[in-house]
């Protein structure tokens, strides 16, 4: 191998590297930020005045991951009907699976050159690039049971200060770069890994304009992790909240922290509208939903304390030029 392939190859790897890097950390931002919130709603009003201020600040200065729009997750009224759909025949849920896997794949398998929004620098970035959102649904955030406006009022700021959303390829997904897209284990997330076990309804809707519209809602899964399991295998999963939960200072009074930490991923789905010519998705929205609860959750001098949240994190794609402009580059 000549040199100058030598040097090419060694800034191709340094930049692989690089962006694994950044997937690592947002991942790990994620996490770090819904076990702020829930810190704020175990502590209330007493401990917010003296100390979590000051700990947010700092976050927001560490943490750079990588909204503020309700999320329509009803998954009621969705039902599987045999059918031909767009031309395409759908004897049984399984056919809607085996589909949606085909067209995820030829979707996700196409790349593009995108350059810098300033400078001439360029990436070779999936085509089908999405956005994401963060919110926590009104009214989930509670105290031993109960709301409480303060707290309530801190959760928009907290989520201003320290989510960055990022673009992203098709869910699930740990980076744009297809070369650095893989999960905790080093495989690949390039293709689709549902198997028709992981979906509890789907149904099909002809458009009638060449496109189809698939709606899959995965079965309820505790603690997923991206690539792994049923809610995994669509949605940008979370892993390891508990773990995280201890690293910022949660113990628990009785109890295992798998007794006491309820981290269930349900209700979420995949609604892909798929262009039947050419196979591949033209428009999708991942809705994933996660209902955390604790209990007998301790901090400081709090203890015997219970917290519970909904995190509606929504993936959109494709993802608009103002969005890509956002992350430093263009198509």
């Amino acid at each position: 191998m000549s040199n100058e392939l030598k040097k090419a190859a060694k800034a191709e790897k340094k930049a692989a590297k690089a962006n694994r890097s950044k997937g690592r950390k947002g991942e790990k931002a994620f996490k770090v930020i819904i076990a702020i919130l829930l810190v704020v709603a175990i502590v209330g009003e007493l401990y917010i005045g003296f100390t979590i201020k000051g700990e947010l600040a700092n976050l927001s200065k560490a943490v750079n991951a990588s909204s503020e729009s309700e999320s329509d997750n009803a998954v009621s009224g969705i039902e599987f009907k045999p059918g031909t759909y767009g031309g395409k025949e759908f004897k049984e849920a399984a056919d809607v699976v085996n589909y949606y896997n085909e067209v995820y794949n030829k979707t996700k398998a196409k790349t593009k050159v995108h350059t810098a929004v300033e400078g001439s620098d360029s990436w070779t970035f999936y085509e089908f690039l999405g956005d994401e959102k963060l919110q926590i649904k009104e009214g989930s955030l509670l105290i031993d049971g109960k709301s409480n406006s303060m707290v309530d009022g801190l959760v928009g700021p907290i989520l201003t200060n320290i989510f960055k959303p990022n673009v992203n390829g098709l869910p699930p997904c740990a980076s744009r770069d297809p070369l650095s897209d893989i999960d905790s284990k080093g495989n690949s997330l390039a293709t689709s890994r549902v198997v028709p076990e992981d979906v509890a309804t789907c149904s099909v809707v002809d458009n009638g304009d060449g496109t189809i519209t698939l709606t899959l809602v995965p079965v309820s899964v505790n603690l997923s992790e991206k690539g792994m399991d049923a809610q995994g295998h669509f949605f940008n999963s979370l892993g390891a909240i508990d773990k995280t939960l201890q690293d910022v200072g949660v113990t628990f009074s009785s109890g295992t922290i798998e007794e006491n930490c309820k981290v269930m991923y349900e209700t979420g789905k995949a609604v892909v509208k798929v262009d039947v010519a050419s196979g591949e998705m033209v428009e999708a929205d991942y809705n994933m939903v996660v209902n955390i609860n604790l209990t007998h959750a301790s901090i400081a001098v709090l203890k015997d304390r219970g917290a519970a949240l909904t995190i509606l994190y929504d993936n959109h794609f494709p993802a608009s030029d103002e969005a890509l402009a956002e992350r430093g580059f263009k198509r």
